[in-house]
């Protein structure tokens, strides 16, 4: 029997997996947990304590804070409650917070720490605020509780029908608003229902990958983000799988050792980096690393391909392999795949990659190690996937097929237009909004598509970033973003060029990796502005461009690189908490240069010529 709504949803995997761990996660150096029946039992004492606050149906209840524990309690109580949860990216500044604290009527914040607790203190519309981690007692007043306090007024005051209440909640009911990261213009509250959410997890299960209550998960994309929220959160506790989160983005390699995960979800920049290191470790070991791996590879390539071209049934039977080639894989996988798996914990067997394009070379990689990565597409609005490679016939280079319960189509000028259950509501308050995001009864993406002749969906680029020269020419820029970002000297490139004769490309050099080779070839900087300045540096990066654009038409590759010695990231602005770039951030950021780099380039535009921002 389907369940009604979210909590429903939990309930019947906790009565059926009550003493499994439900979470994982590290403190005090060690990795801790809690079971399905601890997780109920927390989740009734915080909406009993809410409750008490005075929350009821169609309350708003922001969670500013980074994936913890404390964040799945709150947001399966708000749940319970009939209310509404709004979840708030802890890297946004204070100003943005508080334009979704009031664009949402929020009544209640539940926030991480002091920290976060600055960003809602003097907002007027909140009635209390819940700091999960008070450092020092003078911050908690009557406003102010702690989330112990807070869970420990549950306990006192238990709601008696809790359980008869939420039973009543159905899936028309609104679970959560979830602001638009805002790349252009204020966001927009995106809402969705317990129905939305539910609908794209009963087409996700046995679609995509068979999640099983024996795998574990480690989370380390935001909570706040839908992509994280669906297949890192709700799938996992549908089924009864464990979810170990990551400490943060810059622990997870430790992390995949502690844990060992069968399952991961992640935006494309995390394969880019694993492929960049593993790419990396060839080219420096010895020629019969090299030659040994480059054979492997090849044999896995091979297996990809028998795959992708095999019927399902020869699949099924194990027939897609002959007895020879099998011998072959096996001597490639005990010499080479394990290894590499074994960087990534030993265990994995599937990865999800969503909240970016993933490049087919890199995805083609991954699979040719006997790592299956599953690409899918969606966004916020439609709660969020509409496609997804489904494990018995993922082809790289596409976003996978329609999910079964949605349905798509290619509108006259290549946008994807997108209708069913798991289509959002609205914008919160944005009726003008909301009826520009629909074509009749189809939501419009912004996203520019095609699907092949088997129906899989291929996603050229935003609508609004489409590159229109002034010869006539148009350019998608991500899929030369995504070439060029394959360097391991790259973190980000951004291809600009709209109304120009040609297109130029800013780079956004990877330091990390960047500074040792700086180190080998004697130069010195005192900073990563004079080091982006050096002539072979600049050399290095004009290379790359070069190199990894050139099976792009003449007009698709930058006639300019220019080499930015700034660091970007979610505080200074440039990225979003998606690791995607703001790109109307970057060109207000660096017009000057931007513009005195296309005049340089109209200047010679036959010669792609590295400069620096100064």
């Amino acid at each position: 029997m389907k369940p009604e709504n979210l909590v429903d949803m939990l309930k019947k995997t906790v009565d059926r997996y009550g003493s499994k761990d439900a979470i994982m996660w590290k403190e005090d150096g060690e990795y801790r947990s809690m079971t399905y029946d601890e997780f109920w039992q927390e989740i009734r004492d915080t909406a009993s304590g809410l409750a008490r606050l005075g929350i009821k149906e169609n309350d708003k209840v922001a969670i500013l804070s980074n994936s913890n524990p404390v964040w799945g309690i709150t947001d399966f109580a708000v749940a319970s409650l009939g209310a509404i949860s709004v979840p708030i990216y802890p890297t946004l500044p204070a100003g943005q917070v508080e334009f979704i604290l009031n664009n949402a009527d929020v009544r209640v914040a539940v926030v991480e720490d002091d920290e976060q607790l600055q960003k809602v203190v003097n907002n007027d519309l909140i009635d209390y605020t819940i700091i999960i981690y008070p450092s020092r007692a003078d911050v908690l007043h009557d406003r102010v509780l702690s989330f112990a306090d807070l869970e420990a007024k549950g306990k006192q005051h238990m709601l008696p029908y809790w359980e008869d209440e939420w039973k009543k909640i159905d899936r028309n009911q609104l679970a959560t608003i979830i602001h638009t990261s805002g790349t252009t213009g204020k966001p927009k509250g995106v809402m969705l229902t317990h129905g939305n959410f539910l609908a794209n997890i009963e087409a996700i299960q046995f679609w995509l990958i068979e999640l099983l209550p024996d795998d574990i998960q480690l989370s380390y994309l935001p909570l706040s983000h839908v992509f994280e929220r669906m297949a890192g959160h709700y799938m996992q506790f549908a089924v009864g799988t464990t979810v170990a989160y990551a400490e943060s983005i810059d622990t997870i390699q430790e992390n995949l050792q502690e844990i060992r995960p069968t399952v991961l979800t992640s935006v494309p920049r995390l394969f880019e980096k694993v492929y960049t290191k593993v790419l990396d470790e060839i080219e420096t070991g010895s020629a019969i690393k090299k030659k040994v791996f480059n054979w492997a590879f090849e044999v896995g390539l091979e297996r990809y391909e028998r795959y992708v071209n095999t019927p399902v049934q020869d699949i099924i039977m194990q027939e897609a392999m002959p007895d020879d080639f099998r011998k072959k894989w096996k001597r490639a996988d005990r010499l080479v795949y394990q290894k590499v798996k074994e960087k990534l914990g030993g265990r994995l067997r599937g990865m999800v990659s969503g909240g970016g394009t993933l490049n087919p070379e890199i995805a083609k990689f991954f699979w040719a190690l006997d790592l299956p990565i599953l690409e899918g597409y969606g966004l916020t609005e439609t709660t969020p996937v509409v496609t997804t490679n489904p494990m018995l016939r993922a082809k790289a280079g596409t976003v996978g097929k329609v999910l079964p319960n949605l349905e798509v189509k290619i509108a006259d000028d290549g946008e994807v237009l997108v209708r069913g259950p798991s289509v959002m509501q609205g914008y919160y308050n944005n009726p003008e909004a909301t009826k520009a995001a629909f074509y009749g009864d189809w939501f419009r993406t912004g996203d520019i598509g095609e699907l092949d002749e088997e129906d899989y969906l291929k996603i050229i680029d935003r609508k609004k970033r489409i590159l229109v020269l002034s010869t006539g020419k148009n350019v998608a820029p991500q899929p030369i973003e995504s070439a060029i970002n394959e360097s391991a000297y790259i973190e980000q490139s951004v291809i600009l060029g709209d109304g120009q004769k040609i297109i130029i490309t800013l780079i956004n050099p990877d330091f990390e990796t960047l500074q040792p080779w700086a180190e080998q070839q004697g130069i010195q900087a005192r900073s990563l502005k004079e080091l982006s300045k050096h002539p072979k540096v600049q050399e290095l990066i004009e290379d790359e461009v070069r190199r990894l654009t050139e099976s792009f038409a003449n007009f698709e590759r930058p006639k300019k690189v220019v080499v930015i010695g700034d660091v970007w990231s979610v505080d200074s602005g440039e990225i979003t908490p998606k690791l995607s770039t703001r790109v109307k951030v970057i060109e207000k950021k660096y017009k000057d240069t931007i513009e005195r780099s296309f005049r340089e380039a109209e200047d010679n535009r036959r010669e792609a010529v590295a400069t620096v921002e100064h």
